[in-house]
């Protein structure tokens, strides 16, 4: 149990708190009623974060190759100044802006007092941040927090779990405290973001890695299960200001003041975050040029993004019903050979770093090269579910019908592959590819780093293992014996097709092996051998 807070556990809380929020985004994007119902607070959030774990990934990898790591203060600088040059939409900013004030504290250490003063000072920034503070939202949950972890008087864990517990407890009280919430039905979607944030903080800390019992629970326990407003109007909110104005703002501190006079009067839901020259300024208004215009005067205003709403809902409600005018299939792989075979079967291809796999905007990016108003996306990895899924929000408020299948492994990836036909419906197309993925079991072996329980017992360095579906059933002590084992159990429950798939610096002659393997235990069985040309993986098995 950590004493005090390091790098390599803000490195953790930042990867727990994405994938916390990646599970949760739809969640939040449906709660999403307050200031504007437009469902997109839990994909605003993720950004956000996303672009906060990609900053302290940054900070680390300048420290590759020396002999030192980061130190706390400069991983929590990263992940706060990528949380503000990141953030999107006013819950974005207010993060932001709680993740500058932590990282102010804990610029001078990470022991319980510390953290515990830095909660406190997160939820002053973020009250701080925001021109008109509304309670029952993310600032009523943050300040709970902060109040309930004063009180603590354990270690660094305790502090964490208190604050992660408090939060929960607010946030079921929110719509006590904010109508338009009680008359959805729902809690503060900006408020349940931040829970998943605190609890992975709490996670982190306890040495819960990768995927830990707090961050990624299901609801929220015993205080009782989150609603969403599906099945419930969401509030019209007429009269609300026409148009979302979000950039990023290079002034003094000396001229915020009149900035925030000027926005203010302009429209509502201003959130200005941010500090030492660099700001994040969000605001609704009616007058799109008058508040950039306002950015000017006060400094160099960049990265403008102007939103209208109604036109975005608009196109929402349309975007199902544009006509087809052409249709890819983009897969993601991380291996050469694999990209020619995807290639080959008239895919697009994302060759994808296995060090660093692709975020929401490379995503984005890569369906965008595509020119294609039908796109058909293959993960092939079920790390990349939740940047996708915020990819293809942005894809299709710009018009893209965009399908991800989750395939899990990249044999599911080929075998979608070889039913895929343009000719077809889109909805069809999909179907049939799904179903063609969904009806192939994937293994996969790899080679342990270190001491490590699994699902099949205790393993050690050097030990290889089998992945069947995704979860460890074999340990053994080399390629060839671990894949007998692997591929003897999948064919065990029948099968009509094997596809073996190699990975780099695979020993000659494990292919021949397991293919007579196969001749031998199911000689009706077809199998086929590519040269992935993958790492980390030196053998895909799919058995359809």
């Amino acid at each position: 149990m950590l004493d005090t807070l390091d790098a390599p556990t803000v490195r953790t809380w930042s990867r727990l708190a994405l994938a916390a929020l990646g599970q949760a985004r739809e969640e939040i994007d449906a709660l999403n009623v307050y200031p504007v119902p437009d469902g997109d607070t839990g994909t605003n959030l993720y950004l956000t974060v996303e672009a906060a774990a990609a900053a302290v990934e940054h900070c680390f990898a300048e420290y590759a190759g020396r002999a030192e790591e980061p130190d706390l203060a400069a991983a929590v600088a990263a992940m706060a100044r990528g949380a503000l040059i990141g953030a999107r939409g006013n819950s974005g900013v207010m993060l932001a802006q709680l993740l500058r004030g932590m990282a102010e504290v804990l610029a001078r250490g990470g022991g319980p007092a510390l953290l515990r003063q830095a909660l406190q000072r997160a939820a002053e920034a973020a009250y701080q941040a925001v021109a008109e503070p509304v309670e029952g939202t993310l600032l009523t949950v943050a300040a709970e927090a902060a109040r309930a972890a004063a009180q603590a008087n354990g270690g660094l864990a305790e502090t964490a779990d208190t604050a992660y517990r408090a939060a929960r407890t607010a946030l079921m009280h929110t719509p006590e405290q904010l109508d338009v919430l009680a008359e959805a039905g729902v809690v503060d979607a900006g408020g349940r973001g931040l829970v998943a944030v605190l609890g992975a903080l709490a996670d982190a800390v306890a040495g819960q890695t990768p995927m830990g019992p707090v961050a990624l629970r299901q609801g929220l326990g015993e205080t009782g299960p989150v609603e969403s407003c599906e099945g419930h109007e969401r509030p019209a909110g007429p009269g609300h200001p026409a148009f979302e104005v979000v950039y990023l703002l290079d002034a003094s501190d000396e001229a915020l003041p009149a900035l925030r006079a000027r926005l203010a009067a302009l429209g509502d839901s201003l959130v200005v975050g941010g500090g030492d020259g660099l700001w994040n300024v969000h605001v609704h208004v009616d007058d799109a040029g008058a508040a950039v215009e306002a950015g000017v005067e006060a400094g160099r205003p960049h990265r403008i993004r102007i939103t209208h709403f109604a036109e975005a809902a608009a196109r929402a409600g349309e975007r199902t019903r544009t006509a087809p005018e052409g249709r890819a299939v983009l897969s993601v792989v991380s291996g050469t050979g694999l990209a020619e075979l995807c290639g080959q079967a008239g895919s697009a291809v994302l060759l994808a770093d296995p060090d660093r796999p692709p975020a929401s905007a490379e995503l984005a990016e890569a369906v965008r090269r595509c020119a294609a108003r039908e796109v058909v996306l293959l993960l092939n990895d079920p790390e990349l579910r939740a940047a996708a899924g915020a990819a293809a929000d942005q894809l299709r408020e710009e018009g893209v019908r965009i399908a991800v299948l989750p395939t899990r492994s990249p044999v599911q990836g080929l075998a979608a592959l070889a039913v895929h036909e343009g000719a077809r419906r889109f909805d069809e197309d999909v179907v049939a590819m799904t179903s063609a993925a969904g009806a192939t079991r994937y293994a996969e072996l790899a080679v342990a780093e270190g001491e490590s329980w699994t699902m099949a017992g205790v393993c050690q360095a050097g030990d290889v293992l089998g992945l069947i579906d995704g979860d460890v059933a074999v340990i053994g002590g080399s390629l060839a014996e671990t894949g007998a084992v692997v591929l003897s159990r999948m064919l065990a429950a029948g099968g009509e097709l094997v596809t073996l798939v190699l990975g780099e610096g695979v020993p000659a002659g494990l292919a021949e092996e397991l293919v007579a393997l196969a001749r031998k235990q199911r000689p009706e069985v077809d199998t086929v051998v590519f040269d992935g040309g993958q790492e980390g993986a030196p053998l895909l098995i799919g058995v359809e």
